[in-house]
C-alpha cells in the first residue's frame, strides 16, 4: 500500500532532521567491529580447555573441577564471538570544553552537553 502525499512529506521531513541531528548514528559504519582471528583461536583453546575439565569433572567426585571446566569453556566461548575493532577505526574524541575539566562528569552531564552542542550549530 502506497504512502499519501502527506504521509511521504512527513516522513520526508523525519529524515531530513534525523540526517541533521543524529548524523553521527545514521552515518556510523555497521561494519566498524570484526572478528578477531586471535580471539577465535584463543576461544577455541579456552572451550577445548574447558571441555577437558568438564569431563574430569564429571567423570571423577569433582563437582568443583567440572564448574570450573563449564564457566572456562563459556569464556571461550564469549572471546570467540565478542567483536573487535578494526585497525583504523579506533575513535579519539577531542576534550569537549564544558566537559574537560570534569573528569566525574555523570552520563546525563555529557548527553545534555552534546545536546546543546548540537541544537547550537543550527
Amino acid at each position: 500500500m502506497p504512502l499519501s502525499e502527506q504521509e511521504q512529506r512527513l516522513l520526508d521531513e523525519m529524515e531530513r532532521h534525523l540526517m541533521r541531528n543524529d548524523a553521527d548514528v545514521v552515518s556510523a559504519p555497521r561494519d566498524g567491529r570484526s572478528l578477531s582471528y586471535r580471539n577465535i583461536v584463543y576461544g577455541t583453546i579456552l572451550v577445548l580447555l574447558g571441555l577437558g575439565g568438564l569431563i574430569v569433572g564429571v567423570s571423577l567426585p569433582l563437582i568443583v573441577v567440572g564448574v570450573i571446566g563449564f564457566v572456562v569453556m563459556l569464556g571461550g566461548v564469549v572471546l570467540a564471538v565478542t567483536p573487535t575493532r578494526g585497525p583504523g577505526r579506533v575513535r579519539v574524541e577531542s576534550p569537549k570544553p564544558a566537559t574537560a575539566g570534569k573528569q566525574g562528569a555523570s552520563f546525563m552531564d555529557r548527553m545534555n552537553d552534546r545536546w546543546d552542542k548540537r541544537q547550537g550549530e543550527r
